[in-house]
C-alpha cells in the first residue's frame, strides 16, 4: 500500500507525526509526506519538524499565502500533479486547514481514497472557514478517524455511512505524551531564559475575530492588562498580531504583558504544563490543556471540541471581557474544575489508525 500524508500548517505537524511513526511498523506500507507550504514561515516549520522528529517532506508544494480561495486553488493545482505522478492507494489529510479540503477534493475527483484524521469535529459556526473545510472533507472522505465520541455523533447525524467511521482517539495527544518528558527536561532553562517565576499565565490569540477587529483587540488587551496586575502574563505573539497592535496604537495597552516571539512545540508545551492559567482561542490548546488538566479560558463563543468543556478543563468565555475577568479570578482563587482526560486520549491513537489501515480489506 502506498500512502501520501498531506500537511499544510503547524497544527497538522503534531497530528501526522504519530501516524507516520506507527505505520513504519508495517513493511508493506510505503509512505510519502507532502507539505503544501500553507504555513510558509520556513524557520518555524523547520523548528517544528526537528522537535517532532518528522522527516523532511518528500514534496513541498510551496503555495504560500493568499486568500482562502487562492490558497485552496493553488494547493489543488499543485497537488493534482503530485497525485497523478505518485498514484497512491490512499491520501491521509489532517485537521481542518485549507490544505485538508483542497487535497480531499483533488482525490475525490480522481477516484483516490481519502482518510481524514480528526474527523467529525463541529463548531456549528459556518462563519469559520475551518468549519466549511471540516464539513466538505468529511462528506467526501472514505475513512473518518474521530478523536472523540461527539465526532461520531456529528457524522452519523449528517448521514455518513457508519462503516466509514472509526473512533481512534486524539493524535495530538499522542505527540504530547511522547514529547512531554523532553519538554519538562528543558523547562528549567526555558523558565530562566524567559524570566518567569513560579506563577504566570499564558496567552495565545490569533483568530481574526479577536486580533483583526480594532475595538475587540483593544478590549482584550485592556482586560489582559488588568489581569496581569495579579498574575504575570506571557504572550508568545504572532508577527501579524504585533503589527495590528502597532497599527492601532495599542502599544501602551500591551505594555503590561510579557510579549515574546513565537515558540517551538517543546517550549510551548512546557509553558502550558506549568501555567496557572491559559487564555487562548486555539483549538489545539484546548485539547492540550485538557490533557494537562490546566485551566483554559477560551475567547470564543463556540468550540468544535466540546469534550474539552464537558469533560476537560476548558471554559468558553466568548468575547465577553467581564466573563473573562470573572473566570480568571475564579481560577486564581482556586475555584475551577481540573476536569478529566477524555476516553482514548492515551497516546495510542496513531497505532489504532495504523492497525485499521493495515487490516482494512478495502485498502488491499
Amino acid at each position: 500500500m502506498h500512502i501520501i500524508h498531506v500537511v499544510g500548517a503547524r497544527p497538522n505537524f503534531m497530528k501526522v507525526a504519530p501516524v507516520l511513526q506507527a505505520l513504519r511498523a508495517y513493511p508493506d506500507i510505503t509512505q510519502h509526506l507532502v507539505h503544501t507550504g500553507q504555513h510558509y514561515d520556513a524557520a518555524m516549520s523547520e523548528i517544528f519538524f526537528q522537535q517532532l522528529g518528522l522527516p523532511e517532506p518528500d514534496i513541498n508544494l510551496e503555495v504560500g499565502s493568499g486568500s482562502h480561495a487562492v490558497q485552496t486553488a493553488q494547493v489543488m493545482l499543485r497537488f493534482e500533479e503530485t497525485v497523478l505522478a505518485q498514484r497512491p492507494d490512499l491520501v491521509l489529510v489532517y485537521g481542518d486547514v485549507n490544505s485538508t479540503v483542497a487535497a480531499s477534493l483533488v482525490c475525490a475527483k480522481l477516484g483516490i481514497r481519502v482518510g481524514h484524521v480528526e474527523a467529525g469535529l463541529r463548531s456549528f459556526d459556518r462563519t469559520m472557514p475551518e468549519e466549511i473545510n471540516r464539513l466538505v472533507t468529511d462528506q467526501i472522505a472514505d475513512l473518518l478517524f474521530t478523536p472523540s465520541a461527539d465526532g461520531d455523533h456529528n457524522l452519523l447525524r449528517e448521514g455518513v455511512d457508519p462503516a466509514k467511521i472509526h473512533l481512534v482517539g486524539n493524535v495530538m495527544i499522542d505527540t504530547l505524551v511522547r514529547l512531554l518528558p523532553q519538554a519538562e527536561a528543558g523547562w528549567p532553562t526555558l523558565r530562566t531564559r524567559l524570566g518567569l517565576g513560579k506563577r504566570y499565565g499564558l496567552v495565545t490569540l490569533h483568530r481574526p475575530s479577536n486580533v483583526d477587529e480594532p475595538a475587540m483587540l483593544a478590549q482584550i488587551l485592556k482586560t489582559l492588562g488588568e489581569l496581569a496586575s495579579e498574575l504575570p502574563l506571557l504572550f508568545p505573539i504572532h508577527p501579524r498580531t504585533r503589527r495590528r497592535i502597532a497599527e492601532q496604537g495599542l502599544d501602551a495597552q500591551a505594555a503590561c504583558l510579557q510579549l515574546c516571539e513565537p515558540l517551538g512545540y517543546l517550549e510551548f508545551l512546557a509553558l502550558q504544563a506549568h501555567a496557572q492559567l491559559v487564555i487562548s482561542d486555539s483549538g489545539g490548546v484546548q485539547e492540550e490543556t485538557t490533557y494537562l488538566r490546566v485551566p483554559c479560558l477560551t475567547v470564543r463563543a463556540n468550540t468544535e471540541r466540546p469534550v474539552t468543556v464537558e469533560v476537560g478543563s476548558n471554559q468558553l468565555v466568548g468575547q465577553d471581557m467581564a466573563r473573562l475577568r470573572e473566570a480568571a479570578e475564579n481560577v486564581l482563587q482556586g475555584k475551577f474544575r481540573s476536569g478529566a482526560i477524555p476516553p482514548l486520549w492515551d497516546g495510542q491513537a496513531g497505532e489504532r489508525i495504523a492497525d485499521i489501515l493495515a487490516t482494512n480489506e478495502q485498502m488491499n
